[in-house]
């Protein structure tokens, strides 16, 4: 492992609008460690319907990098605009939510749509499945729960389906503190 990988740490990015293809593959060209959730979806026209690959999340690639060694190659990438951070620091994202984001692109009739912002309800970890100790918020009720899942550094959520029966409330600060806890 090289010293570069021992610092490397995943970041957000935003970049032009409909430019997230394009700069995924010019990080890819300068050998950046890159990150681009696409969906596949239907698209309608006038004339025919195709299916599509989107971004899970419009305007934002993840890259792996080492900030002090690499961060003017993925500025001086064409259509990035900024990392996103707080004020001018970038925010570290965490691997486990990576992880995630690949957990939901792999189940991709579990993804609902992407939501701005987190709505109130009852804060859930998921128990079972291919998203067990996942935590979110539950929006609706219903035959299939409608679970938001939050990712505070990047501010977005994405909204899936899941089967009540596999969430278990979160009731206190103690509990969820016990929960992360166990995970690690």
């Amino acid at each position: 492992m090289t010293e570069i990988d021992r610092n490397s740490c995943w970041y957000a990015v935003y970049v032009r609008s409909r430019y997230e293809k394009k700069v995924h593959r010019m990080f890819l060209e300068k050998e950046v460690e890159t990150f681009l959730p696409l969906l596949e979806t239907w698209r309608q026209w006038s004339d025919r319907k195709k299916k599509v690959s989107e971004p899970l999340f419009r305007g934002y690639v993840f890259v792996n990098i080492d900030m002090k060694a690499e961060h003017i190659k993925v500025l001086d990438t064409d259509g990035v605009v900024k990392f996103i951070g707080i004020g001018k620091t970038p925010s570290v994202i965490s691997s486990r939510d990576i992880d995630w984001i690949k957990k939901l692109v792999r189940e991709p009739d579990a993804v609902r749509r992407i939501v701005a912002s987190l709505p109130p309800g009852q804060k859930v970890m998921v128990t079972a499945g291919p998203f067990k100790g996942l935590e979110g918020v539950v929006v609706k009720e219903g035959r299939e729960s409608r679970l938001v899942v939050y990712f505070d550094r990047i501010m977005q959520g994405i909204e899936v389906s899941i089967y009540p029966e596999l969430l278990s409330p979160i009731h206190s600060v103690g509990t969820e503190e016990q929960d992360e806890a166990d995970l690690y």
